[in-house]
């Protein structure tokens, strides 16, 4: 019997075609750059190897930072005003990505967060994980997903707040330092 010869179809496996009609104008900007409260949240996305992955995509949503969850017209439509907490970032061919957005607010006590989801190739399904903001100790403590884990986990999901008010987070697909994944 002959070998089968054919190839993967998208359905398979997943590879820079699902760029086709994901993306928009400004898809990164979920707050306006240099608007008041804006920052940078970036970082660089990599394998089990630990190499960057310069195909994937990453999106996040974001409470503004009064903690209110957007409610504005205009995800996938621009206006250069309206926060909307929703951003698509595909990573560089050095794997970064990076968003202009807001910190998030929460309730009282509460962690404030990201949602986030990362696709890339390889994965047969999208996957998804938080970025904790780190200034508010006792509120990291007392989360119930945070507190779950060990100390290495936990510290996979919480972001690095530089000295311009900027958010660092690596994504770890697999191996040492891996991000913990969620199901949903």
């Amino acid at each position: 019997m002959p070998e089968k010869t054919l190839d993967p179809t998208p359905g398979q496996t997943i590879g820079p075609f699902y760029a086709y009609g994901t993306v928009y104008p400004k898809m990164h900007e979920v707050a306006h750059p240099y608007s008041p409260g804006a920052i940078v949240l970036g970082g660089t996305v990599y394998d089990g190897g630990g190499a960057p992955i310069p195909d994937s995509m990453v999106e996040i949503f974001g409470a503004d930072a009064d903690g209110s969850v957007p409610r504005a017209r205009g995800a996938f439509r621009r206006d250069d005003h309206s926060f909307t907490g929703f951003g698509r970032s595909f990573t560089t061919d050095e794997g970064r990505y990076e968003f202009w957005t807001r910190n998030p607010g929460a309730e009282a006590g509460k962690a404030a967060f990201f949602a986030v989801v990362v696709f890339a190739r390889g994965l047969p399904d999208k996957l998804h994980t938080r970025i904790y903001l780190p200034d508010d100790e006792a509120a990291l403590a007392a989360d119930p997903l945070l507190s779950s884990l060990s100390a290495a986990e936990r510290a996979t999901l919480v972001a690095t707040r530089l000295p311009d008010g900027s958010l660092q987070h690596d994504i770890r697909l697999q191996g040492e330092g891996e991000t913990v994944f969620l199901t949903f």
